[in-house]
């Protein structure tokens, strides 16, 4: 075990993967595949493997997005870094071809490859254009693709390792506010599952889920209720396609009280499946749902993380439910 970045967690993931397997390639634009750790090796990919199955492309993302379904059904493990200019372009790609061949094959073809969609943009200071508060929820809508996010480095290595196994196309999430984020992580390869949440703290008073670059914050306002009185079950979504019912319906039907936070718009966001998943399996609970306003991000970081929900917001919410 090592301590180890969110970032670097996952290329060592990626590289493990390309050693094992010399038909693997990587596509990406803009942003190399390189990380730093203290301690650690760096890791550079394209001077690892080389050009011709790291490739450097030029500025088209929906060519990206086309080139690594054609790999996985020609045979090859296949992942693409999409940067958040671009992150909302493969869309047409993804949910009409990589989401839907597996099926119209009859499950003949596979498809181990990944989208890595970076969400840079939702973090202060990007202008409104370069915003990306709707990716999880747009991806999430697909079909035939798994949609996950993890939150730790731990979880983002072994989800990385399970995406390029799965005969299934993933659409990988990266939270970038959490590119510095560091925790001990494994060094020898290991899988986490793209099926399961997590549940990070146990508690009976009240259910508080979030995700993504949101549990952070999350975390922050279970400590404070805790300290203040209150047994908080905190739950990280990780998957949001398929979406764990089972285990969000397990925990609030024991709290019966069900909070959920949102980074992504509160419209049709992913707290809105979550609320709607247990009011349909647990009745006489209390739900209530946090997000980002339904408006354009403003290009004024004071303004943006006003808008956000954070930890101070959260706590307000729970103690107004318990």
């Amino acid at each position: 075990m090592t301590e180890k970045t969110w970032m670097y967690s996952v290329l060592e993931a990626v590289q493990w993967e390309m050693r094992n397997d010399p038909a693997m390639t990587w596509i990406f634009e803009l942003t190399p595949p390189v990380a730093t750790n203290a301690g650690m090796p760096v890791i550079n990919l394209e001077t690892e493997f080389g050009r011709r199955r790291v490739v450097n492309t030029g500025i088209d993302e929906n060519w990206m997005a086309s080139a690594v379904p054609g790999a996985g059904l020609a045979g090859s493990k296949a992942a693409t870094y999409i940067p958040y200019q671009g992150a909302g372009m493969p869309y047409q790609v993804i949910q009409n071809h990589a989401g839907k061949l597996r099926s119209m094959s009859g499950g003949r073809a596979s498809m181990p490859v990944v989208f890595v969609i970076e969400m840079t943009g939702q973090t202060p200071g990007f202008a409104g254009q370069h915003s990306d508060y709707e990716v999880d929820t747009i991806y999430a809508h697909i079909a035939g693709v798994r949609t996950v996010v993890p939150s730790t480095p731990y979880d983002a290595k072994g989800m990385m390792h399970a995406a390029l196994r799965s005969p299934d196309p993933v659409v990988f999430l990266y939270p970038a506010g959490l590119r510095m984020l560091s925790e001990e992580v494994s060094d020898a390869p290991y899988e986490v599952p793209l099926t399961k949440a997590a549940v990070r703290q146990e508690g009976s008073d009240l259910t508080i889920v979030g995700s993504g670059a949101g549990m952070p914050e999350v975390l922050e306002a279970a400590a404070t209720l805790t300290g203040e009185g209150m047994s908080v079950e905190v739950i990280d979504l990780r998957v949001l396609k398929e979406m764990d019912t089972e285990t969000l319906v397990t925990s609030v039907a024991k709290t019966r009280r069900l909070l959920a936070v949102d980074q992504s718009y509160y419209t049709l966001g992913p707290a809105a499946e979550v609320v709607a998943r247990c009011a349909e399996n647990v009745e006489g609970a209390r739900f209530r749902r946090i997000a980002f306003s339904d408006a354009p991000p403003p290009a004024s970081p004071e303004m943006f993380t006003w808008m956000r929900p954070d930890a101070t917001r959260i706590a307000d919410a729970a103690r107004r439910m318990v």
